[in-house]
């Protein structure tokens, strides 16, 4: 007999950032009335699930997404640090095309595929499989839900998959509330399913990656 462990990774709502920044591990930065919106979709999702453990980055972006799923699960918020954004030298700037031109940024640009800019894809791998073994382990034959943001999910995914970890950021597919499951079969990875609870509520603007 095998025991089947399941291990959500929930991104975090839309946040409230009307200036367009980066914004990267910068504190203060909230979900707005829209990601709280999608905050309360996604607990809905988990709505009849099993869920034994809920852990969060500790941005509060990422603990406003937990709370409501805290709320109806009963379950306390553990916060780990594993979880949390990926480092980026460009936080707190403003990203786009136009802006990546500027001579000041090319020192940090000459390799994507570490990326030069961030912090290396490999250690943003091994930090995310540490606490999806533990989340797995501690909701042993149940399931466990665990807050982040869009790029440690995708590294683990990308990871889980066995594919490459350097990439466009524009190809992620990670949308803001989304659920990324993974399913285990005692230790062994049987499948990744990609769900988006909040897809009613996208909008039509880009959202920034590495959110």
């Amino acid at each position: 007999m095998t025991t089947t462990t399941v291990v959500h990774l929930l991104r975090h709502g839309e946040v409230h950032n009307p200036g367009g920044i980066l914004y990267g591990r910068l504190p203060d930065f909230h979900l707005s009335e829209n990601g709280a919106a999608m905050a309360d979709l996604a607990a809905k999702w988990f709505a009849g699930r099993d869920i034994a453990a809920l852990h969060s980055s500790p941005l509060e972006r990422a603990r406003e997404t937990a709370e409501p799923l805290a709320a109806a699960t009963g379950l306390d918020v553990r916060l780990d640090d594993r979880l949390i954004e990926a480092a980026n030298r460009l936080e707190g700037r403003h990203v786009s095309a136009r802006s990546l031109r500027d001579p000041a940024l090319f020192r940090h640009l000459y390799n994507p595929f570490q990326p030069s800019w961030g912090e290396p894809y490999r250690r943003i791998v091994d930090r995310m499989v540490d606490v999806i073994k533990h989340a797995r382990k501690e909701a042993w034959g149940r399931e466990a839900v665990c807050v982040s943001h869009q790029l440690p999910i995708w590294m683990a995914r990308m990871a889980a998959e066995r594919k490459r970890l350097w990439h466009r950021p524009d190809r992620r597919q990670c949308n803001l509330a989304s659920v990324t499951s993974l399913t285990f079969e005692d230790q062994r990875l049987v499948s990744v399913g990609y769900t988006e609870p909040a897809a009613e509520l996208y909008g039509s603007d880009p959202v920034l990656p590495g959110a």
